[in-house]
């Protein structure tokens, strides 16, 4: 879903409008979301994220975006995704952030920065809300598990639409090696692996998951999605296995909504 075309919204209704921010190790992004819809209504801002990425540093450059965007940013929660272990707010892991960020109570700084509440979520989680909400998962009843194959293997666990949080299936020990180690799209790039060995090691990984989940929909985010063409077909596999519809939106997206939903 492309946002390139869509202007800065005005008089945006905050009754079904929140806000989201993605903060990534290379770049953080934020936009306000229509929650009925579940798309931006305004364009999205990305500013790249700070080095050393302190969390001082990244929550001034938060404060930033929300602050860019003045009234249509709203009075509500906000929702963060952030790439680590997040539980009840508190960072446990910290992955291509600073190691400063671990045993963070990111919910408090963010809340206190922006001087309204906030809401932190992991990033994969976030993604795999709003697939479940409005994108590829959307209406599927039963166990939903979503991939993002990226720098490492980010997952999402949903009943029903609800999230079990901080699944990190990514972890999972595989024939003896750390599954996103072999499998993610940085090992098929490090490797130099076609598509087809790189869909080898993706089906001993998506086997070895739906025989201990028993799910009903594998959804595969993350940048590799656009190219699924490429590698899902190659894929032997018995649970049904559909490429991501969001996209980049998708953290920002379940973000907004997990904190319209929270508080």
């Amino acid at each position: 879903m492309s946002t390139d075309n869509i202007s800065p919204a005005s008089g945006i209704d905050s009754a079904v409008t929140g806000f989201g921010i993605d903060i990534g190790g290379s770049g953080i992004k934020g936009a306000p979301v229509d929650l009925t819809a579940g798309r931006f209504a305004a364009e999205r801002v990305r500013i790249p994220t700070p080095s050393p990425s302190t969390p001082g540093a990244v929550a001034d450059t938060v404060a930033e975006i929300v602050e860019g965007f003045g009234e249509a940013a709203g009075t509500g929660p906000i929702g963060v995704t952030f790439p680590a272990v997040i539980q009840h707010g508190v960072a446990r892991t910290a992955a291509n952030v600073d190691k400063a960020w671990i045993d963070t109570d990111v919910d408090t700084l963010f809340s206190a920065r922006l001087g309204r509440s906030v809401h932190v979520v992991n990033d994969a989680d976030a993604a795999g809300v709003a697939e479940a909400r409005f994108g590829a998962a959307r209406d599927t009843k039963g166990v939903v598990i979503v991939a993002t194959l990226g720098t490492g293997i980010g997952s999402a666990l949903l009943l029903d639409g609800r999230l079990l949080p901080n699944t990190e299936l990514g972890h999972l020990e595989i024939d003896g090696h750390d599954a996103e180690h072999r499998a993610a799209d940085s090992a098929r790039e490090r490797d130099d692996l076609s598509w087809e060995k790189w869909a080898h090691r993706l089906q001993t990984y998506f086997r070895t998951v739906e025989n201990l989940f028993w799910p009903d929909l594998f959804v595969i985010g993350g940048g590799v999605s656009k190219k699924s063409a490429k590698f899902l077909p190659l894929l032997d596999i018995r649970t049904p296995i559909v490429p991501a519809e969001l996209l980049n939106d998708a953290g920002i997206i379940g973000a907004a909504v997990l904190a319209a939903e929270t508080a």
